[in-house]
């Protein structure tokens, strides 16, 4: 009975016998443009902070900018997690640990809103010097994360209930919030920052109210779910599921965090070394957060073809479906690739005019942000293959071998190089590790899914 229901499951769902491009486009398109709407939230901060407050007040905006992606680890290790637990349960025909699942992830979801927000308010102090803040950014800063601290619990349920409720078949809705709070975010900024005078604390709170509409809109999703439901007698998180949940979701945490760690310490290298250049430190700081954010949005287009083939993998691995499995990878590496080849010209050909949407009037600050933008992005035409390798280890149900690659790139590249290059040739030794990891990580993503692929032609799964 329960092999003649897991038949009836695969012939049934779209995962298993739409075409692979239309699915890869349904998943993929809504998740990007979600996930853009997210990063601009902080990129529609930092240029009206620009052109209403200066490079001081850019600088202090990027100083938080690592909190933003430590909340969206989290929320990307529940998120994912539940999101490639619910795939392959699906997949297995087996509804009632998913329905599980997702009810452990709300409470999860929403207890880690919590506890971050009280944290932040405890050490807002402590953490602005920590993320790099320079002496004449301090207080700038500080308050900037002071009234961000209060939206965390809506920042982190966005990425989070977006990976579910894509795997529930409603890649759209999250868009919609998304949207709905970035349009409120972009109308109540020039209002606070300009209108009321209140420079980059105005910008946290438009932020804030942006945050709060989204994630109420995503809570409200929960309540008539597609494929699952949520039962009050499975809200109490179990050791068990909680800690299979976690796992899956494990890669996504360490590729958010290292992220935030690289970011911490890039900070403090353009404060350090940009001190004794040309440009000073409020400028190197302030350009590298410019480039960084940028790169969010070009990112944002990766995650979503990763995030797309997540289900679609991760149902059809379930179903023993090895060959569409492999096809959808083939198909989102190649999509990857093309779309980091757009990228990497714009950012190589037009980089004083990215520059200039945020500051127009500073020389200075224009020259740092082309040579700034042509060291750091040097091989990104390469790094769309990374995250869907990533991805794919992760969507089938092996977190190892999908840790490896995030590692690999943040740990082993590009921290060691970035602080061994800065030493040597300074801020342009710092940039120049990010092309060498970009690189390096390269060939491991292609030595490792070489491999997965070799064993199944082994084993004559393909």
């Amino acid at each position: 009975m329960k092999e003649s229901n897991q038949t009836n499951n695969e012939q049934n769902n779209p995962l298993a016998s739409a075409p692979l491009k239309s699915l890869l486009l349904k998943y993929s398109i809504p998740t990007t443009i979600t996930l853009m709407v997210n990063y601009l939230y902080n990129i529609v901060d930092q240029i009206f902070v620009g052109q209403g407050v200066g490079v001081t007040g850019m600088a202090a905006t990027n100083v938080a900018f690592p909190l933003v992606i430590l909340v969206n680890a989290i929320a990307l290790l529940l998120g994912d997690g539940c999101a490639a637990n619910m795939s392959l349960c699906h997949g297995a025909g087996n509804k009632e640990e998913a329905d599980k699942t997702v009810s452990h992830s709300v409470t999860l979801i929403i207890l880690s809103g919590l506890l971050i927000l009280l944290l932040c308010k405890i050490f807002a102090s402590k953490i602005v010097i920590l993320f790099g803040s320079t002496a004449t950014a301090y207080e700038q800063s500080l308050s900037y994360l002071n009234i961000i601290a209060f939206g965390i619990p809506f920042q982190l349920m966005c990425p989070a209930f977006t990976a579910i409720i894509r795997a529930d078949g409603s890649p759209k809705y999250t868009m919609k919030c998304m949207i709905i709070g970035a349009v409120i975010n972009l109308i109540l900024d020039p209002i606070f920052i300009f209108n009321f005078k209140l420079g980059v604390a105005g910008a946290a709170i438009a932020t804030v109210i942006g945050e709060v509409v989204s994630g109420l809109m995503c809570l409200l999703y929960l309540r008539n779910m597609n494929t699952v439901t949520i039962n009050k007698q499975d809200l109490l998180p179990t050791p068990k599921l909680t800690k299979k949940i976690l796992s899956l979701g494990f890669p996504s945490l360490l590729t958010q965090s290292l992220t935030a760690f690289v970011q911490i310490i890039m900070n403090n290298l353009m404060r350090k070394y940009g001190s004794a250049s040309i440009y000073g430190s409020d400028t190197a700081l302030s350009v590298y957060g410019m480039i960084v954010k940028v790169y969010q949005i070009s990112h944002s287009m990766f995650v979503g073809v990763s995030s797309a083939i997540q289900p679609i993998n991760g149902f059809n691995y379930g179903a023993k479906n090895y060959k569409r499995v492999h096809d959808c990878y083939k198909l989102a590496a190649k999509t990857a690739l093309t779309i980091s080849t757009v990228w990497f010209i714009i950012f190589i050909v037009f980089p004083k005019f990215i520059g200039s949407l945020f500051v127009s009037d500073d020389l200075i600050y224009l020259d740092c942000a082309e040579h700034f933008f042509r060291i750091y992005m040097g091989a990104f035409f390469l790094y769309g293959i990374n995250m869907t390798t990533a991805s794919f280890f992760q969507g089938i149900g092996k977190p190892k071998r999908a840790l490896l690659i995030p590692l690999s790139r943040q740990a082993l590249f590009l921290i060691p190089l970035s602080l061994i290059l800065s030493s040597r040739f300074g801020l342009y030794g710092a940039l120049l590790a990010v092309p060498i990891a970009d690189i390096l990580v390269f060939i491991v993503s292609i030595l490792l899914i070489k491999s997965e692929f070799n064993s199944w032609r082994k084993s004559d799964l393909l």
